[in-house]
């Protein structure tokens, strides 16, 4: 992670990349700057040597310096001509010597006959040009020395000319003041560019800090790892890039074993069509997808950024996970429908006796109440003889009202009881069978005008038996095929659970189910199942 400290103080991501850019284009001016620095000094410094040195080979071969030497011109017209190149030329002085060293010209006339200062000169006298930094009566300069040859080749002294070093400082000053702007210009556009990169990276990462960023990919983790639905994601180019612990989990079960991270999905799993939500941008929903006995229900929807399809997730649960919620909905609802139907007889009830007592008919008021006492008391009565388990009690107590609001006596046989099961798991699960068996029954199409339901509970050897029993038409051999399966229905759409959900039950307990019908007669539910009552496992 890049975080800039400063004390206690972190810096933001953006003056962090700011200053560290910045730094870098620092050090790399600096660079710049040394390696220039000294490639102009000294290529200023070699310019005006060169320039010394080739004013006086010129001045070497003039013939107006070869007849002074060899004593035939006049030493005014070389002094002359002296100061004329030297004031053309710029350059410190320029100085004519022979073979003892005595100077014939100078910019200062009374230096003219004196020996030249320096003891650089001697090169120059024995034939050689040479290059040298001395000080003289004009002070520290660089000389370039020609030696002066007449004819027949014989030496006749030698020519000096003389930059001084201020001079070289200066020129070599002028010129370092190119680099300085140079570095200027380079700093400040480094500082803008460093500046608008800084701003560009802070809008790519959505404004967040790095311990933001950081932060979210771990809550991000956290969310996918903890998800109880298979997770997976590719990119554009059809790779796995993610794959939660459940996803894996699933993916095993299916007999997916390899790492799927990096793989191609329309090789790695071809089934969930990942590829063709990618291609096409129009997600699947609820797809069911089989495989080694596994069913799995598979939504696939594409990612979008900024209008474009980046790629694609699925999410997928087992089927069967799925099945076991609506059961224990399936029994909510029929909880719920239950405590409606008594509170709507309860409110059917509360009108009679407040019409009754409106009325002043207290004698039939209280036949009323005593006659709806006496029923309730009976079925209170009958239900807490046979019906020991406190949960099943109070669903069909709450039940009752429901058949008697659908115009339905619900007869409890009194040949058998139900114990109190020693597991609260059990009695939830029998809430859901007897629950839909009896919703099943009260939607049968009434055989007769007087439409009763009869069940019966066995306990026997710890295997309990039930039994739900209709007076209606019954079903015939075609429906009696398919009652069983999931959505099929003869009552109309979304419907076809009920029995699903009472065959899914069983599965789970271990039970069995059996059913015989008489058209125009009724119908016959036994239902089989292992069951441990309470008392049974505390003798146990």
């Amino acid at each position: 992670m890049i975080r800039l400290k400063i004390g206690k103080r972190i810096l933001r991501l953006q003056t962090t990349i700011f200053l560290m850019i910045c730094a870098v284009v620092a050090m790399v001016l600096i660079v710049v700057y040394a390696m220039f620095g000294i490639q102009v000094s000294r290529q200023t410094k070699e310019s005006l040597e060169n320039k010394a040195i080739s004013i006086s080979r010129t001045l070497s071969r003039t013939s107006t310096v070869i007849e002074s030497l060899s004593g035939a011109g006049d030493p005014e017209a070389v002094q002359r001509y002296a100061e004329r190149i030297r004031l053309a030329n710029g350059v410190e002085f320029v100085v004519v010597l022979d073979m003892n060293g005595i100077r014939l010209t100078h910019p200062d006339p009374s230096k003219i006959g004196k020996h030249f200062l320096g003891g650089d000169e001697m090169k120059a006298l024995h034939g050689q040009e040479s290059v040298s930094q001395a000080k003289g009566s004009l002070g520290n300069s660089v000389r370039a020395f020609s030696p002066v040859f007449g004819k027949g080749g014989r030496q006749l002294g030698a020519v000096a000319v003389g930059v001084s070093l201020s001079s070289v400082q200066t020129a070599i000053g002028q010129n370092e003041w190119i680099i300085y702007w140079g570095v200027f210009i380079g700093a400040c556009l480094g500082a803008g560019s460093a500046f608008l990169l800084a701003r560009k990276i802070k809008r790519m990462l959505f404004g967040m800090e790095p311990g933001e960023i950081a932060n979210l990919l771990e809550e991000r983790n956290a969310m996918l790892q903890c998800a109880k639905e298979g997770i997976l994601a590719i990119d554009g180019q059809s790779r796995i890039t993610l794959a939660n612990a459940e996803a894996m989990r699933l993916m095993r079960a299916v007999g997916l074993k390899e790492e799927p991270v990096g793989r191609p999905a329309g090789e790695f799993w071809p089934a969930l069509r990942m590829n063709k939500v990618l291609d096409t941008g129009i997600p699947l929903q609820d797809m069911e997808v089989a495989l080694s006995g596994l069913t799995l229900l598979v939504n696939v929807a594409p990612v979008k950024v900024g209008g474009r399809i980046e790629g694609a997730i699925a999410t997928f649960r087992d089927k069967t996970e799925i099945g076991l919620l609506m059961e224990r909905l399936s029994g909510i609802s029929l909880y719920v429908e239950a405590l409606r139907a008594q509170t709507h007889d309860f409110m059917n009830k509360l009108h009679v006796i407040i019409g009754l007592a409106h009325m002043r008919r207290y004698d039939r008021l209280e036949e009323y109440l005593t006659g709806t006492i006496e029923r309730i008391q009976a079925e209170t009565g009958t239900v807490v003889r046979q019906i020991k388990d406190p949960v099943m009690a109070g669903f069909l107590l709450g039940k009752l009202s429901r058949v008697r609001e659908a115009g339905v006596r619900l007869v409890i046989r009194e040949d058998g009881i139900l114990p109190e099961s020693a597991n609260p798991e059990v009695s939830r699960e029998l809430v859901t069978i007897i629950g839909n068996l009896l919703e099943n029954a009260i939607e049968a199409p009434a055989g007769e005008a007087d439409k009763m339901i009869r069940i019966g509970f066995l306990y026997k050897n710890r295997m309990l038996t039930i039994t739900v029993e209709d007076n209606g038409t019954g079903i015939s051999e075609e429906n009696g095929r398919h009652i069983f399966d999931q959505g099929y229905s003869t009552k109309g759409k979304d419907r076809g659970i009920g029995l699903y959900l009472v065959g899914r039950s069983l599965s789970k307990l271990g039970g069995s189910i059996d059913w015989g019908s008489q058209l125009e007669e009724g119908t016959l539910f036994t239902v089989k199942l292992p069951y441990l009552a309470k008392s049974d496992d505390q003798h146990d």
